[in-house]
């Protein structure tokens, strides 16, 4: 899929990884709808600076009748809240919740009958290497991650027909502001954006970005003893 000539949205770009996204879109010719709950934050020359609340039904319903002819949708929009599940805020583990799983699938909805009026679209899944593994400190975020790994999955499956490919991209820590506070090897975004675009031009259905990414993918098969030792 040539993303030169496509019209591109990117859910969250106003910095981070889906700044990087929208800055690689322009270089490859695309035309970008920036997507930010306060647009004037959107500070990438060229793009097409939009309000987006992925968590509000109606910012999104706004957004799909502003932005027109989208044929590539780049899920990116997220939060960590850091909360427990056991003892943390209801409140906050219900955010993660809105933006990851319910903000993608709202927004997805909403741009599906977009990217349906093209031959080929896609719809690239920004999901994490805790899409497959839980660890203290991120166990809201993750369980919303794994949500949104299987939502993928079916949208995957119930898009196919209207020729919207859906691409999954599972990464770990990245080196941005959301991620400041995490002392671990960090990944650079420009790269990770790079090879996630790579990836939805090839036509892949999943990009795993890091070797970190991968290890954890390996143990899947291995159940649960495999990606926890300590319950073996």
């Amino acid at each position: 899929m040539d993303l030169s000539g496509r019209t591109a949205l990117v859910t969250g770009a106003n910095r981070g990884l889906g700044r990087h996204f929208a800055e690689q879109l322009l270089k490859r010719g695309a035309t970008v709808y920036a997507g930010a709950r306060n647009p004037s934050s959107v500070d990438l020359p060229g793009v097409i600076p939009i309000a987006l609340d992925v968590t509000d039904p109606e910012s999104v319903a706004e957004a799909a009748r502003t932005a027109t002819g989208v044929s590539i949708l780049i899920n990116n929009a997220g939060s960590y809240t850091r909360a427990s599940l056991v003892e943390g805020s209801l409140d906050d583990i219900r955010l993660e919740m809105d933006t990851h799983f319910f903000g993608t699938l709202a927004v997805t909805r909403a741009f599906a009958p977009q990217l349906a009026e093209h031959d080929s679209s896609a719809v690239l899944n920004v999901l994490s290497v805790l899409s497959w593994i839980n660890a203290p400190g991120f166990a809201a975020y993750a369980a919303a991650k794994s949500a949104q790994w299987s939502l993928t999955n079916a949208l995957r499956n119930e898009l196919a027909d209207q020729g919207t490919q859906v691409t999954a991209l599972h990464v770990g820590f990245l080196d941005t502001d959301m991620a400041a506070g995490i002392d671990a090897p960090k990944n650079d975004p420009a790269i990770v954006a790079g090879l996630a675009l790579d990836g939805v031009e090839a036509g892949e259905v999943e990009v795993v970005a890091d070797d970190h990414s991968r290890s954890v993918q390996a143990k899947l098969a291995g159940g649960v003893v495999a990606l926890y030792p300590k319950f073996a």
